[in-house]
């Protein structure tokens, strides 16, 4: 009779949890990662063809962005468990492409409109293979990153509200550029932390991961607008 062999290691939080279900987790991750892309293209075409959130500008949009998104958050936390947890999920993730219809929109007013909007998800594609591959490799727990990481996301939400008053196109810049690069190292944190066994939920880490992505791709679009946008 032959041996299975499991390993098992201590994950984040001192929790043992074994390679296979770490497998598990990260394959379940990717599949939901992929689906919740498809209900964020229909939101965008939506809100593009629409133009429903076109007038979702200033203090309004932010209220309702705001108030959606940490909405949808809760129940999403609320739900992770349940059947429901993916439909939620779901919702999210359609309402988030709604509202970045508004500056889809506004990008393909460019004469290169489309160009751009396709070199943003490229860009975004590249990021995340290259930080999954850098995950794989690191055997370093970076999990002392997380607060740091956390720090950099309030500045960055904070710096973007006012930002929303000042409407400043060098701080949209500025803030732009600091999101890629802190979105970036988040998504390292998160995949690192998946295969490391410190995120057994997948709802949670699809989630996490999907917020990873929009954020470096919303950002990348606005820096490809401000720097790369062409007019007829």
């Amino acid at each position: 009779m032959t041996n299975q062999v499991r390993t098992y290691d201590a994950g984040y939080g001192g929790f043992e949890v074994s390679q296979e279900q770490r497998n598990k987790v990260l394959r379940n991750t990717y599949w939901l990662l992929a689906l919740s892309l498809l209900p964020t293209v229909l939101g965008a075409w939506v809100g593009v063809s629409t133009g429903i959130t076109a007038a979702l500008s200033g203090g309004l949009g932010l209220i309702v962005f705001l108030g959606g998104a940490f909405g949808f958050m809760f129940a999403i936390e609320k739900t992770k468990n349940s059947a429901a947890g993916v439909p939620v999920l779901l919702g999210f993730t359609f309402f988030m492409g709604l509202m970045l219809s508004r500056m889809i929109a506004m990008v393909l007013g460019f004469s290169n409109g489309a160009e751009l909007v396709m070199t943003a998800f490229g860009g975004t594609a590249g990021v995340f293979l290259a930080m999954a591959s850098l995950a794989t490799v690191i055997k370093r727990d970076l999990s002392s990153m997380g607060k740091w990481l956390f720090v950099g996301a309030i500045v960055l939400l904070v710096g973007g509200i006012v930002n929303v008053f000042v409407g400043s196109t060098a701080g949209m810049m500025a803030l732009s550029v600091a999101a890629i690069g802190i979105f970036s190292a988040f998504m390292l944190y998160d995949l690192k932390r998946i295969m490391d066994g410190g995120e057994t939920n997948y709802i949670s880490a699809t989630l996490a991961l999907y917020l990873d992505l929009f954020n470096v791709f919303q950002s990348l679009l606005a820096l490809l607008g401000i720097m790369g946008g062409e007019r007829d």
